[in-house]
């Protein structure tokens, strides 16, 4: 019966799991807090780049993984959906992995050995591996080690671009929930239940951890959180663009898939390679972390936190209404448009602190 209705009217399913997510992190976050207070459970290695003065739990993201896991375990099983279990298991592990970094740190060689397990279980246990690249980059179909050993990496850099955004109360929750509820909406509106229930899930379970993590912040995500938002945008996203792809005997239900995906991600993909980029031509180390993210940045203008989290949250729904309606135009051309729009907002930034920091130091000589 259950089965029946599922397949018949799934937007109730779709609502129960969100729901269902939601409400294990709201009913979970309270006693995670008292816990890490209770026990001191925080990681102090990192406080020189953090604005907050006292102390704020980095184990909100045990609630929102364990919550979401619940919600996609209990449906699944409808569904007879195997590609969940490759996911829980990841996440499993994953989650393990920020745990330890978020309450005693963890070095860079271990994080990365453990996110590259986690992307080999994804792509060749689970499926969720690129054929194609529809001509980005020139690249159109891939064998599938390459295509495998692409999408390896492309989860890697997803993993971490959404822990490099996590930088100001509630921009990394904000930015995962738009991504993943664009995803639940655009696979739903296809009608691949199975992938609308893992977004749907994940949004329910990011909305119910924003009510503590919304400026000013009762607990953060850490490493847990981000990492598992970013895992799971990545595999959405794969999925996104391998099921629209073209050559088939049905055109796809969106065009222009690999450029649409980006424009969902726009803001982590777009800050990391930023900051990535910048670090390298300055002779620094990309992996090590500083003050120079855009949130940090749009502070650096004055902004509040809160505030920061509106113009980047408008600024990727922009983006993704931008790409939408524009993805006839082709995924190359649409790409460079999205390039060129992030170019241009990171140029009006620049020259705004250029121009405050000018003013502060004419102000300085006056004064």
């Amino acid at each position: 019966m259950i089965k029946d209705i599922l397949h018949t009217n799934p937007i109730f399913f779709y609502f129960a799991s969100a729901i269902l997510a939601f409400a294990g992190v709201v009913f979970s976050t309270p006693s995670i807090i008292y816990t890490s207070l209770k026990y001191g459970l925080f990681d102090k290695s990192d406080l020189y780049r953090k604005k907050h003065k006292t102390t704020i739990s980095r184990l909100g993201g045990l609630g929102l993984v364990g919550s979401f896991a619940v919600s996609i375990l209990l449906f699944s099983g409808f569904i007879n959906f195997n590609e969940a279990n490759f996911l829980i298991v990841s996440c499993i592990i994953l989650s393990a992995l920020g745990l330890k970094d978020d309450v005693y740190g963890t070095n860079t060689s271990t994080k990365f050995i453990l996110q590259l397990t986690v992307a080999f279980i994804l792509v060749f246990f689970g499926g969720f591996s690129l054929s194609s690249l529809y001509g980005v980059f020139n690249i159109g179909d891939m064998p599938p080690l390459w295509g495998g050993l692409f999408s390896i990496v492309l989860i890697i850099f997803l993993n971490n671009s959404f822990n490099l955004i996590d930088g100001v109360d509630g921009l990394a929750a904000s930015i995962g929930l738009v991504a993943n509820l664009c995803f639940g909406l655009l696979f739903a509106r296809i009608g691949l239940i199975p992938y609308a229930l893992i977004a749907f899930a994940m949004a329910g379970a990011i909305a119910g951890f924003l009510r503590f993590n919304w400026y000013p912040a009762k607990i953060f995500m850490g490493d847990t959180g981000a990492l598992i938002i970013g895992l799971v945008s990545a595999t959405l996203a794969i999925k996104f663009i391998e099921e629209n792809k073209f050559g088939g005997p049905v055109n796809p239900a969106y065009f222009s898939a690999p450029a649409i995906a980006v424009s969902i991600l726009i803001v982590p993909i777009f800050d990391s390679l930023r900051v990535f980029t910048v670090r390298i031509l300055t002779g620094k180390s990309p992996f090590r972390g500083d003050r120079n993210h855009i949130h940090h940045r749009l502070e650096n203008l004055g902004l509040k936190a809160n505030q920061v989290v509106w113009v980047m949250l408008a600024f990727n729904i922009i983006i993704i209404a931008g790409a939408l309606l524009l993805q006839h135009l082709g995924n190359f051309l649409l790409i460079f448009v999205l390039i060129g729009t992030c170019a241009i907002l990171n140029g009006v930034l620049t020259l705004s602190l250029w121009k405050k920091n000018k003013a502060k130091k004419v102000l300085e000589k006056v004064l």
